[in-house]
């Protein structure tokens, strides 16, 4: 039977992994003008990015790295936000579909910035 926390780390790696798959589908729904070029460039940079730092977080070879791992991937979960934003607030995209995502990097940042707060608490 997998520990709580091994089961944590599993679903959480599916779900950055879902997050990330659900916003190239958004993505390559959208026009292919010049802004949605670039402003969905830096989302997909961002939000791959989250995946990238949990995946790596798991191989970390010290609690600080894990630490730093995490870090950044909260850091490109809120970047995620703000690209979600600029796309929804500049009608480039369905703002249900945006206000869906934005509300799961919402939620994957909020799981990132407790476990940075309780790593940081067991030093």
């Amino acid at each position: 039977m997998q520990s709580d926390k091994a089961k944590f780390k599993e679903e959480f790696g599916a779900r950055v992994y879902g997050f990330a798959l659900d916003v190239i589908g958004f993505v390559d729904r959208l026009p292919a003008e010049q802004t949605s070029r670039i402003i969905t460039d830096q989302l997909i940079r961002s939000t791959t990015s989250i995946g990238a730092n949990v995946i790596e977080a798991q191989a970390a070879s010290s609690r600080k790295d894990y630490t730093n791992f995490f870090t950044h991937a909260l850091k490109s979960a809120n970047e995620c936000k703000f690209w979600l934003g600029l796309l929804r607030d500049s009608g480039r995209g369905d703002k249900q579909t945006i206000n869906r995502l934005v509300k799961e990097a919402t939620e994957i940042a909020n799981i990132l910035a407790a476990s940075i707060l309780t790593l940081k608490g067991r030093k």
